[in-house]
């Protein structure tokens, strides 16, 4: 099972870049890996993975248990015009109890149990027939006379015991009889007149060339079994079709995507043992007991760009964290076992990932290189931000050297595709970068978006904080706010909600809609900010 490399919740350039990165450094150092990310991706990572023609991350959306990730019974299965017979000698030599059969494309038709095969060892029909030649052949050890039958083989059986008088007087034999005989040539030779569907002969003996060619005249297929005549009279019928005692009515399976939880509970209050696993198109998989789901089989994750479950994938709690690579405050995240936690204080996660490819001596080469490049760029607001450090410049220097682009260019023509707003929503832009914080006790929501053009935000000052309002109460925070940072002029214009007067403790008589000069990070800036006018409240 491959480790599941993602970022936080509503994906920037730098989260899905990371992510990207990261699982191409593990799947280098073979650790199977996929970078993931946990919605659809902004048009600035869309305009990065497009110029370097990398694919897009597929989107997950939790990380919960599932009955795939169990280690359930992957049971051999067979096809339903399979024998009884051949049914039973799997069981015995598996010792198992139950078993799948499938039809075509491995779909799921029914199962059967050692005790259906019993029940119908007492109670069965054992003298009527429906099955295939090759059946009949493998599982009586036969060896073909006649010309081969490939058709089905559906009839009654007849002993050959009878006075072959007898048989004609009582009409035993027709067109559909099977007959089980030694080396009686009367009662073979009148089987063959009857014409009759097969002639079973037991014992291994040789039959005349003169019965043989009759049968053949008259298509009559004949076989000869090793078994004498009891035996085969009581075998013959365990060569039927699975199919006619197997259950095929009220069988409870379960999807393989199915959530663990949802699995307990439909199966609370039922009383089977074993539960058929089927794919999305209803193929057969295996079978899942109530065994299983005591040591259940975890998602392995490793999470980049923010270290809080209110920003990771629904069901974190049940996925078992193997790493943390981040650059943001140390978040809420628990772990039962040690784990690898890189927490850098540096302006983007990219600077991180890059660091542990030299760190570990593998070659980065140009997609990656652009990639890990961008979300450097984007992060750090091309340097501009506080939160750049040396090590993110170098970072950026030292791809650079793959690359060999114009930096302040590409990082332009990015944020040009990654800032415009025409064609989305308020909700689209309000939630585009948005995250949620737990300061002290307090709920604050931040969203931050990043625009050339500014005008398109403040002539919908209005409309935006109307929807914030909406936002504001139905998730009960004590703030909510929005940045609208312009890149060019470095600064933000902020458009808040807030039940105390957080803000206005630090600064003061804020309007909606005011500029805030030099402040364009909200892990860097904006949150310790907030958490001085929190601890201002008293």
């Amino acid at each position: 099972m491959s480790i599941l490399v993602f970022g936080h919740k509503n994906p920037d350039t730098d989260s899905v870049a990371s992510a990207i990165g990261l699982s191409r450094l593990k799947n280098k150092q073979g650790v199977k890996s996929m970078p993931c990310v946990l919605d659809e991706i902004g048009r600035e990572s869309q305009y990065v993975l497009d110029r370097f023609g990398v694919e897009r991350p597929d989107i997950i959306d939790n990380v919960k248990i599932q009955i795939k990730d169990l280690e359930y019974e992957k049971t051999q299965a067979i096809r339903s015009n399979s024998s009884i017979r051949h049914a039973y000698r799997i069981m015995e030599s598996q010792n198992i109890k139950i078993l799948p059969i499938v039809g075509e494309e491995s779909k799921l038709e029914g199962i059967v149990t050692m005790k259906d095969i019993a029940m119908a060892f007492i109670r069965g029909n054992h003298y009527h027939i429906e099955t295939n030649m090759d059946n009949l052949i493998n599982d009586l050890d036969a060896k073909v006379l006649t010309d081969r039958d490939e058709g089905e083989i559906t009839g009654d059986a007849v002993i050959g015991a009878f006075y072959h008088e007898t048989l004609k007087k009582v009409n035993l034999l027709g067109e559909n009889s099977i007959v089980i005989v030694g080396d009686r040539y009367d009662i073979i030779d009148i089987a063959i007149q009857s014409g009759v569907r097969l002639i079973v002969v037991t014992g291994g003996n040789e039959i005349p060339s003169e019965y043989l060619r009759a049968a053949n005249e008259k298509g009559i297929s004949m076989i000869a079994t090793p078994y004498d005549t009891y035996t085969t009279s009581r075998l013959i019928s365990q060569c039927n079709y699975i199919s006619i005692i197997m259950k095929s009515k009220g069988i409870v399976s379960f999807n393989e995507e199915e959530y663990l939880d949802d699995f307990k509970e439909e199966i609370k209050n039922k009383r089977h043992s074993n539960y058929p696993i089927v794919s999305g198109v209803g193929a057969y998989l295996g079978f899942v007991n109530r065994r299983h789901i005591l040591t259940p089989g975890r998602k392995k994750v490793i999470l980049v760009d923010h270290n809080e479950y209110g920003q990771s994938a629904k069901g974190l709690e049940e996925a078992q964290i193997m790493e943390i690579v981040d650059h943001h405050k140390i978040g809420d995240i628990s772990t039962s076992m040690p784990i690898s936690f890189r927490n850098i204080p540096v302006g983007s996660t990219c600077t991180i990932v890059y660091g542990m490819y030299e760190e570990a001596g593998v070659e980065i080469d140009r997609q990656t290189a652009g990639i890990l490049l961008s979300g450097i760029l984007s992060d750090t607001l091309i340097f501009k931000s506080p939160t750049s450090t040396h090590a993110d410049k170098r970072a950026a220097k030292k791809l650079n050297e793959i690359l060999d682009i114009d930096i302040e260019e590409f990082a332009m023509d990015m944020f040009k595709a990654g800032t415009s707003i025409e064609g989305k929503s308020i909700e689209d832009i309000f939630y585009g970068d948005f995250k949620e914080f737990a300061i002290e006790g307090h709920k604050v929501g931040i969203s931050q978006v990043f625009t050339l053009d500014i005008d398109q935000i403040s002539s919908k000052r209005g409309k935006f904080l109307e929807y914030m309002e909406g936002v504001h109460k139905e998730e009960g925070s004590s703030l909510t706010m929005m940045l609208v940072t312009d890149i060019i002029k470095n600064g933000s214009y902020v458009i808040f909600v807030e039940d105390v007067p957080i803000l206005k403790h630090v600064l003061g008589d804020i309007e909606q809609g005011d500029f805030m000069k030099g402040v364009v990070s909200r892990k860097k800036q904006v949150i310790p900010m907030i958490s001085r006018g929190i601890g201002m409240l008293g």
